[in-house]
């Protein structure tokens, strides 16, 4: 089997502090919403560019704290993009991990985490100022 995409399941409990976190803060767009009936719950995905998420406010979609992994290109300089955005509740800090990665972890208002990585380059990440991450 070769996967073509991998599209974790979130789960959230108001839309509203949804759209502020993903679409307003991270930059994801919504791509589409559904809803099974007039006042159930609901169930969306976002996306930026090629990372895409379900998110749920479905019982059973998901458990509150997950933790995703997203590796590729350009970390630091979403990371300057985030904290450029002075987003209130969430101010991450950029480190050098123990296992060769430049990385930031988000947390959403329902406790799920997203670190975003990218491997570490020596001269290409040299003038980076890292947060002391114990």
């Amino acid at each position: 089997m070769r996967a073509e995409k991998i599209i974790p399941i979130l789960r959230i409990f108001d839309k509203q502090k949804t759209k502020e976190f993903y679409v307003d803060w991270l930059g994801f767009e919504i791509v589409w919403e559904h809803y099974f009936d007039e006042n159930t719950p609901v169930y969306m995905e976002v996306k930026r560019e090629n990372m895409i998420f379900h998110l749920s406010e479905h019982h059973g979609d998901g458990t509150p704290g997950t933790h995703v992994a997203i590796w590729g290109e350009g970390v630091p300089q979403y990371h300057k993009e985030l904290i450029d955005k002075k987003y209130k509740y969430n101010r991450p800090g950029l480190e050098k991990t123990f296992y060769g990665a430049v990385s930031f972890t988000v947390i959403d208002p329902f406790g799920n985490k997203i670190s975003f990585e990218e491997e570490y380059d020596e001269a290409k990440h040299k003038d980076l100022e890292f947060a002391l991450i114990h």
